[in-house]
């Protein structure tokens, strides 16, 4: 009534038909499916929980190997059933591997099972003496097994083993005995009784007579087995990539071997049924082929491999480990502030942590260094202004080679190791109180101290009442392009030190600029100025230490010999205390001068 009450509507919508509107509707539902669908491996919040693979029959479809199969060529078998009144009764057939009706391959083991319309394997009729007979199931991949099922066609065997091997087929390991003589057989006593020191070992017990399946469960009466997330052994003992069964004696009717015939020697089977999930640790919700064709789990919580059995790239922050009921326990990323593509994880550093991180980064780029690259390395300092994360974060130290004790500065302030009277970010300037000198193991030397102004007694040649010129060059206030053109020399100087000698005061000055260069070539840096005691006496020129002046001289050594490390300012010089406009204006009397204007 309600889909047709559905159909009315969707006609009503303009469907034209209630087929069309049923897949509309089926449409709309598929829709609405796939917008509800979530992970099941994150919950409503998105945090990381357990997850796992749907419970499947492992060998439905997986292929079988058996050590003996009939039909080929073509065999007579009988199968014996008891009569009414205790007499054996023979119903004889041909297996015959070329007949569709005839054929008994080890396919059919694993095919789809119809109880009503069996399809059995078949081994080949065997003699008294040689009754062993095996079966290998290949899963194609880790399973967790909860139990292993078979379906018999014909009698039960007396003696059979289980196996199951890890690597697929490579080594075997016993998973239970059957037998009516347990410690004859197999050399294991019956129904042995399992602890927690024993529960990751085979048992043997009788097998069962009644019907035609035998069962076996992998954690039935394994006293951890209601622990399973935190039994490591349980969690080893369920898994396997291959399942063995080998038939050791098959179970003879009215137990008179001796008169059972040849043809009523065999093994037969209808269906081997393994239950149990894709082996995925809990960080999978799915198991499929993937590029190589081979199965594999559909890894989330940051996992990797095809049990999810460890971490994928650059998640080594803690250990890999299974997911519980209470924990996913999801990979965590590397902390390398975006420096490093690539990290390891250290145990030690782990525990250290306190169980929180054990990452250490690999390669660190962009000039950092550290196990979370999060300071500079050697040579490069911090730069405060920009995030960790940046990649422009370190700057290079770039200390002087000469001013600085090495090319290591200091990470945080990028201050270089300066030598004596060196002082800068980079050691690249000479402290107050000293001067620069050529020398590359002491790049700046102490200025001599200078304790009083020299008395006329110290002056030779002091002028006199009368004796110092009228009209002093130094004394003018305009500076014109004709000026300017008749100077040797023009330059802007900074005044820093003196030193009194016989004839001469020696000014030590730093050359901020220089506006003419003249014939000794004039350089930016520090120099000598000399001016004679008489001049200086007679404030032509007038010359204050500290201060910064614009010089415009004439160069003369002819009576100076002693003055060849630097330039001499006399009374015919222009000394005048700095003023910032005449930066432009020297540097238009500059180009005017190279127009050939002087």
């Amino acid at each position: 009534m309600a889909m047709w009450c559905c159909c009315l509507v969707f006609i009503v919508m303009g469907f034209g038909s209630c087929t069309a509107a049923r897949s509309a509707a089926n449409s709309l539902s598929m829709f609405a499916a796939q917008q509800t669908r979530r992970d099941p491996c994150y919950d409503d919040n998105g945090s990381p929980r357990r997850c796992e693979p749907d419970f499947i029959n492992a060998a439905f479809q997986a292929p079988v190997e058996a050590s003996s199969t009939c039909g080929n060529p073509p065999s007579r078998f009988c199968a014996l059933s008891s009569g009414s009144e205790g007499e054996r009764q023979r119903n004889c057939f041909i297996c015959d591997d070329s007949h569709p009706k005839r054929r008994h391959p080890a396919s059919y083991l694993t095919d789809l099972h119809n109880p009503n319309n069996l399809t059995c394997w078949q081994s080949e009729p065997f003699t008294q003496s040689q009754h062993n007979v095996s079966l290998i199931l290949n899963m194609g991949k880790r399973f967790e097994i909860t139990y292993i099922s078979m379906d018999f066609c014909s009698l039960h065997p007396d003696s059979m083993a289980v196996y199951k091997s890890q690597d697929f087929g490579r080594t075997w390991q016993p998973y239970q005995y059957y037998s009516s003589q347990c410690r004859k057989t197999y050399g294991y006593p019956k129904n042995v009784i399992i602890t927690k020191q024993n529960e990751q070992e085979p048992v043997c017990t009788d097998i069962p007579i009644s019907g035609s399946r035998v069962a076996f469960s992998t954690l039935e009466g394994r006293p951890s087995a209601y622990d399973f997330d935190n039994s490591p052994i349980l969690q080893d003992w369920v898994t396997a990539t291959d399942i063995k069964i080998v038939f050791n004696k098959l179970q003879a009717l009215g137990g008179a071997d001796a008169e059972t015939p040849r043809e009523s020697l065999y093994y037969a089977l209808s269906d081997l049924s393994v239950g149990g999930r894709c082996k995925c640790n809990g960080h999978a919700s799915s198991c499929g082929p993937g590029r190589d064709g081979e199965l594999e789990c559909d890894c989330k919580h940051n996992t990797a491999g095809r049990e999810c059995e460890l971490c994928k790239p650059f998640h080594y922050d803690r250990p890999w480990a299974r997911a519980t009921a209470k924990d996913a326990n999801e990979c965590i990323p590397c902390n390398c502030n975006l420096h490093a593509r690539k990290c390891r994880f250290n145990m030690e550093l782990y525990k250290l942590s306190g169980r929180k991180s054990g990452g250490v980064c690999l390669k660190c780029r962009h000039n950092t260094d550290g196990r979370y690259c999060h300071y500079c390395k050697e040579g490069y300092y911090r730069d405060q202004s920009k995030p960790i994360t940046h990649r422009k974060v370190c700057k290079a130290c770039d200390c002087h080679p000469i001013g600085s004790l090495g090319s290591i500065c200091n990470q945080t302030t990028g201050q270089c190791p300066c030598k004596d009277g060196v002082t800068g970010l980079t050691c690249n300037r000479c402290s107050l109180g000293f001067q620069q000198s050529r020398s590359p193991v002491a790049p700046c030397i102490k200025l001599p101290r200078i304790t009083s102004k020299p008395s006329a007694e110290q002056e030779p040649n002091v002028p006199e009442d009368g004796e110092c010129p009228r009209k002093c060059a130094a004394s003018t206030r305009k500076i014109s392009q004709k000026k300017y053109c008749r100077k040797d020399y023009v330059v802007h100087a900074h005044i820093l030190s003196r030193e009194m000698e016989e004839e001469w005061v020696k000014f030590t000055a730093n050359i901020i600029t220089v506006y003419k260069k003249g014939e000794q070539r004039l350089r930016r840096g520090n120099t000598f100025l000399y001016v004679r005691h008489r001049d200086l006496t007679c404030k032509c020129p007038k010359i204050r230490l500290g201060h910064k002046y614009l010089i415009l001289g004439e160069e003369d050594k002819s009576s100076n010999p002693g003055t060849q490390d630097g330039v001499i300012v006399d009374n015919r010089s222009v000394v005048l205390k700095w003023r910032d406009p005449w930066d432009n204006r020297m540097r238009k009397f500059r180009r005017n001068e190279r127009r050939s204007d002087c």
